[in-house]
């Protein structure tokens, strides 16, 4: 193949609509089968089938859209364990691909892999300049389009959608934190690799260097969870938050553990229901009232009674610490963290898979 013959597979690729936007590395067939040498499992086999658009995406179709991302063949496990991590957490089966704020999955990889690929844990992790992470990412939305067929003016119904669409690929930086990582949690030993999913629809910094208390970090973390304008129609939501090593060993020596962090975030990420009217969100002040009875709170509410609620009544946005995704990604050199915004409340969270090589 010359490079003209290349170019012309390339625009060919922009033609027949099998892009994200950007170029796509041609999927030639023998580029294809050296990336089904790295699985078991057979071409034909059916990763998942998407009812409602009445579509499956096999074990070759994923990996041609995984030489497509420009992903190398031994990422092949990841891309897989990816989209199956995806499908676990429950969005796609629930509209989530389709939905008219446009999230997509925040992918994180724990484990060895992490190091015997190169999947970037530390500086600019949400950012470009790392080849797994762009590529695996990016494979996952080109299979949600090319496999499931979810385009935008098409079956992606995003009003404006997110640059994370693109891909949102991160490795866990486990050397760097005080914590058990992400895998440990979900009941995965130490020495397994793994791929955890949550459906996302925005990341927001949260550049608190200023103090050395950890609650007052803490704090402003959780009024970035309790942003208004991150609410749906549903009572409550569930927040990934990727914390800076710098704010978890900040933490953690102030003797916060990953659950205090949690609980902690539950606690304090709130509004006043004043504030919630003012935002136009009396009916959520309502419900979440209702349905969350604590301290502090009052119970007897009508489910449309949002009146009910005083404005200086704080009504708290997140339900449980198992509605709090903490992951520790970045490096160490600046009191840096990012709030994730999610659709709110699949049957699942986060979706988790092994890497089967």
């Amino acid at each position: 193949m010359t490079a003209d013959d290349l170019l012309a597979a390339i625009e060919e690729c922009f033609e027949r609509g099998w892009t994200d936007g950007l170029p796509v590395v041609p999927p030639v067939p023998s580029l294809v089968r050296r990336f089904l040498e790295h699985t078991d499992r057979a071409p034909s086999d059916v990763v998942w089938s998407m009812s409602q658009v009445k579509r499956g995406c096999t074990v070759e179709a994923a990996a041609i859209n995984a030489v497509m991302a420009g992903c190398r063949p031994e990422y092949f496990p990841v891309v897989l364990a990816a989209l199956e991590a995806t499908v676990d957490e429950g969005w796609p089966g629930n509209g989530g691909w389709q939905s008219t704020t446009g999230g997509g999955p925040l992918l994180v990889v724990n484990g060895p892999v992490r190091q015997e690929l190169g999947v970037n844990a530390k500086g600019n992790v949400l950012g470009p300049g790392f080849r797994p992470n762009a590529t695996i990412g990016r494979a996952i939305r080109l299979i949600i389009m090319n496999a499931y067929g979810i385009r935008p003016h098409e079956l992606d119904q995003a009003t404006q959608g997110t640059p994370g669409k693109y891909s949102l690929c991160i490795a866990e930086n486990e050397e760097d934190s005080p914590w058990e990582p992400l895998h440990v949690e979900l009941g995965h030993a130490p020495d397994v690799s793994t791929v955890s999913a949550l459906h996302t629809r925005s990341t927001e910094y949260v550049d608190n260097r200023n103090t050395g208390d950890a609650r007052e970090v803490l704090t402003d973390i959780a009024d970035t969870c309790a942003r208004i304008g991150a609410m749906t129609a549903r009572r409550y939501r569930r927040v990934g938050v990727v914390i800076g090593p710098e704010h978890a060993q900040q933490m953690a020596a102030q003797g916060f553990s990953k659950q205090d962090v949690k609980e902690f975030l539950v606690e304090h990420s709130g509004r006043t229901a004043g504030d919630l009217r003012r935002a136009g969100r009396g009916s959520a002040t309502a419900r979440s009232a209702a349905a969350r009875p604590q301290a502090g709170t009052i119970l007897a509410v009508e489910e449309n009674d949002d009146d009910a609620v005083p404005d200086d009544q704080i009504v708290t946005l997140i339900q449980s610490p198992d509605d709090v995704v903490v992951v520790v990604a970045g490096a160490a050199n600046a009191g840096v963290s990012t709030v994730a915004q999610t659709l709110g409340f699949p049957p699942k969270t986060p979706g988790c898979a092994v890497v089967r090589r």
